[in-house]
């Protein structure tokens, strides 16, 4: 904390403005506690530390529901430990995103007629920077609108020194390692984007196509093959089928013709091949499909590559020239003049691999890249779940993550781009091959050239969680807060993100792994459950919900939706309700300021509470230890659903309600009972803070003059219970409930009077007959009082006169017509149950459905015919 925020606390206050706007308290709220420093973790504190680094945002995004969630859970849990006593450290930065940096200042360069070629490398390069500076990093002023606790003395950028050196670190021990290697491997190639992607950046979606049969040779010795992309036969090299096949056991070895070409290619045999799938032949592709080139490897088969990298045909003939796309259709056309087609199946749906960023379709292709040998990286990452050392949450999750790493292909880190970190590769006139490490100058003479490719971003993102706290160095950050406790992000990015920190931290730091614990969420969708997307009318910008109902609203309907794991659906409803519990909060505190509500003093002694009193304390004290609970298994829908009810029910509908009398009259009691209230009202509004801060902040500094909730104490379960009251405000409540449902059935509104008779004698209900009164609105019994309807309730009874109140023969007919619905309902659901052909042929959930139809119907019938004996005579 720096200097300025020793902040002397101030007398506690009773005003308040009568209406809570969110927009005239959170952004200078959020302007003081960066001010005062409180985000500013300190390494040299004595304190434990607590340490969450942000999954970098791309320097091109913008604030989406997605981050919104995320960035809210990670907010709690930082400022929980915080108010815990830990030094507390959420470390934000951006990512800098290659591919999508680069695209966004091409385009801006082909608005003014020019490619980045016209510029050149370095040119280039200065103009992506001047890009970041002027339109990169909004999402971080967006941070702090939604109370983001980051210190942002300590943000980091992916292309920043300390993170360069970093990046040219860990390649130079790789490479010495004999962990990367550079070699010719089929690769996803995005001919928009014209470079290599990863596997995890290819999004597969069915696309309509067509499936192709071609004859290949002449005759006994020809063999049909199947293929969606007709183009790549002008780069066969083989046809390959398997080799216990009788039908192709006489073709094994022999030369064939290849159709459209002056070429002959080889049958081989190959056990990857199917029998049972198509013809049982394949086409062999070496330099164009990933499996083809595996058993191109396996017999030595030449690889052909029949395209540039903007996929445009490069093989001399009539299709030179022609776009892949375009090619696809000739070649089909010039195979059936010459009778080579067999069958053609249009359209025909087949998954096909999409560049995540562009959209375009990937084409496999050969290429000499840059590669990890992850073998020995990701047994380590597989290994540090396995032992324990690394917690996955949800548990179940854990296969997910086992899935990737214990299959995980070698991994191309090159890319064909000039925004990142360079490759430290240098290559010498006579074939030399220099890794520079960060310290090393490169090699000096002439002929020397540097590697052109950029690492892949996730390369450098992998070392996030050390390279953000000085690594290589041992900073003081890095001693303080290695290992980070939690990694809270998306299942959707295990394999972009997740599976990669673990393998470069396990590497780098000696074995230690970059977090304790991966908390898994699910995804933002919309209300339907459908994904949230930019192309559908679905997509929301959380912003515009803030601006209409406030941070705080938002952050409480993305945590209140936050199951493990799951999927989280959103809708303006839901924040709406998120918005009125806001308002809840801010009028009920009011209001308790207004009538005695105080944190002065110590709390009386038990024996001189009421059973209200100490049945709010002891609830709270429960709700305390649910809670913490709940934030250590990292369950925020369940322990927003806990705060939400203990706030509004316990405390606002129940406890404020059963105390109005109490406050009224006045007196020693409602001293007690104010200092009950201010001790609920402070321990609660602790226990909302790391999830809605804002709003909290504001009452708790008014109730108590206190300097910040955001460093103030978290709260402990005292140990106080009290199961006797809560056993008897447990009876008030059913009392109370009963009565009001009766009231409802019979048609009265909620502020009408009734007089009443209650016969609370020899029960715990007795001292409470004045709240009784007061929440149900009965009025004392009069003279002229006759009792026209009885509810016995607890063990006590509670009379009624209704006469005036409600039309007596109206309602004996309005529930009759309602008793003869639920009659004909059972005993239609009888009939169907007492059927014996219709039970053998129905489904077992219709058959569930209508005896469910039948309990409703029973309850039904209950409940009216109550009703009607509670009615009182005509």
């Amino acid at each position: 904390m720096t200097e300025n925020a020793q902040q002397q606390p101030t007398a506690p206050s009773t005003e308040l403005p009568t209406q809570y706007t969110p927009a005239e308290v959170e952004g200078t709220l959020y302007e003081r506690w960066v001010e005062r420093g409180y985000f500013t973790a300190d390494a040299k504190s004595d304190k434990p530390p607590y340490t969450i680094v942000i999954p970098p945002p791309n320097v091109t995004g913008s604030l989406h529901l997605g981050h919104a969630f995320q960035h809210t859970l990670m907010d709690a849990l930082t400022r929980r430990k915080r108010m815990q006593g830990y030094e507390s450290l959420w470390l934000p930065g951006m990512d800098h995103a290659g591919i999508a940096t680069q695209n966004k200042v091409e385009q801006q360069l082909a608005e003014e007629g020019k490619s980045r070629h016209d510029l050149g490398r370095e040119e280039f390069v200065e103009r992506v920077w001047q890009w970041k500076e002027e339109y990169g990093g909004r999402i971080l002023g967006q941070m702090r609108r939604l109370g983001d606790g980051v210190d942002w003395s300590r943000e980091r950028f992916t292309m920043d020194e300390g993170l360069s050196k970093a990046v040219l670190t860990i390649f130079k021990r790789l490479y010495d390692d004999e962990l990367i290697y550079r070699a010719e491997r089929i690769i996803n190639w995005c001919p928009r984007c014209l470079t290599a992607i990863s596997d995890i950046e290819v999004e597969y979606q069915e696309d309509a196509g067509e499936l192709v049969s071609i004859r290949y040779g002449e005759g006994e010795d020809s063999v049909v093959v199947a293929t969606t992309r007709a183009e790549t036969m002008l780069g066969d090299t083989a046809v390959a089928v398997h080799p216990d096949d009788e039908r192709y056991k006489h073709l094994i070895g022999k030369q064939i013709k290849l159709p459209l070409t002056d070429r002959t290619i080889p049958v081989v045999a190959d056990t990857h091949v199917d029998p049972e799938f198509g013809t049982g032949a394949v086409k062999v592709t070496p330099a164009h499909d990933p499996n083809d080139f595996e058993i191109g490897r396996r017999h030595d088969l030449p690889s052909l590559t029949i395209m540039d990298e903007h996929g445009i045909i490069t093989v001399h003939g009539p299709f030179l020239g022609l776009d892949r796309f375009e090619a696809r259709s000739t070649v089909v056309g010039a195979l059936k003049e010459q009778g080579r087609i067999v069958a053609e199946k249009r359209p025909y749906m087949h998954s096909v691999g999409h560049c995540s960023r562009c959209k375009t379709t990937v084409e496999p292709r050969l290429s000499m890249q840059w590669w990890v040998k992850v073998g020995p990286l990701a047994k380590a990452a597989g290994d540090a779940v396995r032992d324990g050392r690394v917690r996955i949450h949800p548990e179940e999750m854990s296969k997910r993550y086992f899935d990737w790493v214990d299959n995980m292909h070698d991994w191309c880190i090159s890319r064909q781009l000039w925004w990142g970190h360079r490759i430290p590769i240098w290559y010498g006139p006579g074939g030399e091959v220099v890794c520079v490490g960060p310290d090393e100058e490169p090699p000096a003479g002439e002929g020397w050239t540097q590697d052109p490719d950029v690492l892949d971003t996730w390369f450098s993102s992998g070392l996030w969680p050390f390279s953000t706290l000085g690594w290589p160095e041992q900073t003081e950050d890095l001693r303080k807060f290695y290992p980070t406790d939690v990694l809270l992000t998306g299942h959707d990015i295990i394999f972009f993100w997740v599976a990669r920190m673990m393998m470069f931290g396990l590497y780098a730091m000696d074995g230690v792994a970059p977090f304790h614990t991966i908390a898994l969420t699910g995804l933002v969708r919309d209300e339907f459950g459908k994904k949230m997307s930019k192309s559908n009318p679905n997509a929301v910008d959380p912003l515009v919900w803030m601006d209409a109902y406030g941070s705080d609203a938002v952050r409480f309907t993305l945590a209140n939706g936050a199951n493990p794991g799951a999927d989280v659906p959103i809708g303006e409803d839901w924040v709406k309700a998120s918005r009125n519990f806001t308002n809840k909060i801010w009028n009920a505190t009011r209001f308790a300021l207004m009538n005695g509500a105080t944190v002065e003093g110590p709390l009386p002694d038990a024996s001189q509470m009421s059973a209200t009193d100490r049945w709010i304390l002891s609830r709270l004290n429960t709700t305390v230890a649910q809670v913490d609970a709940y934030y250590d298994d990292y369950q925020f829908a369940k322990l927003a659903d806990a705060l939400y009810h203990f706030a509004w029910d316990e405390v606002f509908d129940w406890y404020v309600e059963l105390s109005k009398t109490t406050f009224f009259a006045g007196g020693e009691q409602a001293q007690i009972s104010g200092r009950v209230l201010g001790e609920v009202l402070d321990v609660t509004l602790r226990l909302l803070h790391p999830v809605i801060p804002f709003v909290t902040d504001a009452l708790w500094t008014t109730l108590t003059g206190g300097e910040s909730l955001v460093v103030g104490e978290w709260p402990t379960d005292s140990g106080f219970r009290d199961k006797d009251a809560e056993d008897e405000i447990a009876l008030v409540q059913r009392v109370v409930t009963e009565v009001r449902r009766f009231r409802k059935d019979q048609g009265l509104k909620d502020g009408q009077k009734v007089p009443a008779r209650l016969e609370l004698g020899g029960t715990a209900l007795a001292p409470h007959e004045p709240a009784i009164r007061q929440l149900l609105r009965l009025q004392p019994e009069g003279d002229a009082f006759a009792a026209t309807a009885t509810l016995p309730v607890a063990g006590a009874t509670v009379a009624l006169d209704l006469s005036g109140t409600i039309d007596v023969a109206a309602e004996r007919k309005r529930l009759a017509k309602d008793l003869a619905a639920a009659e004909k309902e059972k005993a239609q659901a009888n009939a169907k149950l007492g059927n014996e052909a219709f039970l053998a042929k129905a489904p077992d959930n219709v058959v569930d459905k209508i005896r469910g139809r039948l309990a409703k119907a029973d309850e039904d019938i209950a409940r009216i015919q109550a009703q009607l004996e509670n009615l009182p005579e005509q």
